[in-house]
């Protein structure tokens, strides 16, 4: 039998409000604000432009997360929503219920129109906290977005930069998190005048040739005070190019963009991945920062045994909870100084992934008494390292002291391989019972917090089928 669900008061309110679009604009000042956000979500999805309009510029609320609707980018609504604010800047006698303070177009904060509750509301403390923080003027309104620059401008971005240029005196801009994915630097450069650096707390450089667009952005960088993250991808310094009409060496270049890291105070997170750095310049940027680092990931980049010792040395690295150094073929002597790094972090350091560094047993045994002071540690990748099995048992042994573990992954090792790079099943079950079997014998069910994982990595040589094989759980 079939169960009806009939529509509740608060839905058949806002229906007839809909179908009376006229009447209801008109007595918007009279409305109860609980009414609001299920109209403006019936008007934004319906697109109902002149309600949508007339909704945002008697919005009773001091924040609004336009961009938890617009799922997909979309030119119309977007500018129905800046012509609403239009509207609402350009009245002499604002609604007398008026509270809009936070525009957000940002796709996130669902949680508004999936819980709100008729008050003046927030999403998170995050969001009330970045309101306060650009909030000295009362009056402005200030609009948040996220930026992706990624080739050309899109038309919704087209549209947003237009309408923000002509109001950037009246209306508070900011970007909270930018990806540049090579994108013309002087367009970058516009950008950045329009939505203020300072305001940047998230930022992405993707750029092949990093010659051409140093000059718009490196004195830019300077200015993100702000920035707690910042990812650096595949970024090419040629020294054979010609920047304002002056051959500058490599050098000169990585300077001019490394330097401004000297002003970024509030960065806890870096990503350097696929980036063509000589070894001085590697020790530029970790000579650069200023606060001490929660995470760092290095990937795909060539370190020399001189970048491993200024990440050894390195002060701002000696409280970090995430390391990840992923495709960094280490130098046999250059262990030394990860061994270095590791005592460094043992107090804090949570996270460990040393995934296809090509590390044999004289690389993993040179770190066996750093990684037991590791007392912190959660989490351990060795994925795609050449160990054999007698090392991956002592390895396995070691880490079984570490008490606050819960998920570790291990390298199949070499001896469950055939000449061809096939896994032999008898002998890669076994290595998993005999690991499984050391876990368990070192830690107790009443002293490990929760379960732990162990997975063993044999696809890494195109075999699928072990899949099921690969992780066991211990209680």
């Amino acid at each position: 039998m079939s169960v009806y669900n009939p529509p509740t008061l608060q839905e058949l309110a806002v229906q007839s409000l809909l179908q009376n679009e006229a009447s209801t604009i008109s007595a918007l000042g009279y409305l109860p604000i609980n009414l609001f956000p299920p109209l403006f979500k019936e008007a934004f999805t319906g697109r109902h432009m002149e309600l949508l309009k007339a909704l945002l510029a008697a919005w009773p609320f001091s924040y609004l997360p336009v961009g938890a609707l617009m799922k997909t980018p979309d030119v119309e609504l977007l500018q129905a929503v800046l012509d609403g604010v239009d509207i609402l800047q350009t009245q002499k006698v604002r609604p007398r219920c008026w509270r809009l303070r936070v525009l957000d177009l940002r796709n996130m904060n669902q949680d508004f129109w999936d819980l709100w509750a008729g008050r003046d509301w927030y999403c998170s403390t995050e969001t009330e906290s970045n309101a306060q923080k650009c909030n000295e003027l009362r009056q402005d309104l200030k609009l948040v977005t996220d930026l992706s620059l990624r080739f050309h401008l899109k038309e919704h971005q087209t549209c947003l930069l237009q309408w923000a240029q002509k109001r950037k005196d009246c209306v508070r801009l900011c970007c909270v998190k930018m990806t540049i994915c090579d994108f013309p630097g002087e367009i970058v450069k516009e950008v950045l005048h329009i939505f203020p650096p300072e305001n940047i707390e998230d930022l992405e450089i993707y750029i092949n040739q990093v010659l051409p667009f140093l000059g718009h952005i490196a004195p830019q960088l300077g200015h993100m005070t702000r920035l707690r993250k910042c990812r650096l991808i595949h970024i090419f310094l040629n020294s054979n190019m010609v920047v304002n009409n002056l051959e500058d060496t490599e050098e000169m270049c990585a300077a001019q963009f490394l330097s401004p890291f000297c002003k970024l105070n509030s960065l806890k997170h870096l990503t350097v991945d696929d980036i063509s750095f000589s070894s001085d310049n590697m020790g530029l940027l970790f000579g650069c920062l200023k606060t001490p680092l929660e995470s760092l990931t290095i990937s795909l980049c060539h370190l020399s045994q001189s970048d491993l010792k200024h990440l050894s040395q390195c002060q701002r690295l000696c409280q970090l909870n995430h390391l990840n150094l992923r495709g960094i073929v280490l130098p046999r002597l250059s262990v030394t100084h990860l061994r270095v790094l590791l005592e460094n972090t043992a107090e804090t350091l949570k996270t460990l992934e040393l995934v296809n560094c090509r590390m044999e047993d004289y690389e993993i045994s040179a770190l066996w008494p750093a990684l037991s002071q590791c007392s912190q540690l959660t989490t351990v990748n060795f994925y795609d390292n050449d160990f054999s099995t007698a090392v991956l048992k002592k390895l396995v042994q070691s880490m079984a002291n570490l008490r606050k573990m819960t998920a570790e992954f291990y390298p199949a090792p070499l001896e469950c391989y055939d000449p061809l790079g096939s896994v032999l099943v008898e002998e890669f079950a076994e290595v998993c019972s005999e690991l499984l079997d050391i876990l368990s014998s070192k830690r107790q069910p009443k002293t490990t917090a929760f379960a732990t994982v162990i997975c063993l990595e044999c696809c890494r040589r195109c075999v699928y089928d072990m899949e099921a094989k690969l992780c066991q759980c211990w209680q």
